[in-house]
């Protein structure tokens, strides 16, 4: 799954529209739910150093927050603990199709899930 095509499915799905907070990241797009703004998503272009991998290049991620027992995800070669956010709450996401596109798309429920308000009985 590509940047594109995350961008469309969130927009579809969640409704959510990207925003664009930084000036100094204008390509940083946050995702987050209407009702508690928390954020569920963030997608960005980083240096791929910034992973651990010694390359001279940029990517495209997204984060995720995680929901619970994560430990079959580090069997995907595109997942890494979070760039620039807590590392035991949220993961890093490669989009560029190293990770199926059904774990993306079930990584972005969990963290849709994790992240919305609380429902009162």
């Amino acid at each position: 799954m590509n940047r594109k095509e995350l961008e469309a499915l969130i927009l579809e799905k969640y409704s959510a529209s990207p925003e664009f907070l930084f000036a100094d990241s204008p390509d940083c797009a946050v995702f987050r739910h209407v009702g508690n703004r928390k954020w569920f998503a963030i997608i960005m272009r980083i240096p791929i150093s910034k992973l651990g991998i010694m390359e001279n290049r940029s990517v495209n991620i997204v984060n995720f927050k995680l929901g619970g027992d994560c430990d079959d995800i580090w069997e995907y070669d595109g997942i890494f603990p979070a760039y620039h956010m807590n590392k035991r709450l949220w993961i890093s996401v490669l989009l560029d199709g190293s990770v199926p596109k059904t774990v993306v798309e079930g990584l972005l429920d969990d963290s849709f899930f994790v992240t919305s308000p609380l429902k009162k009985k």
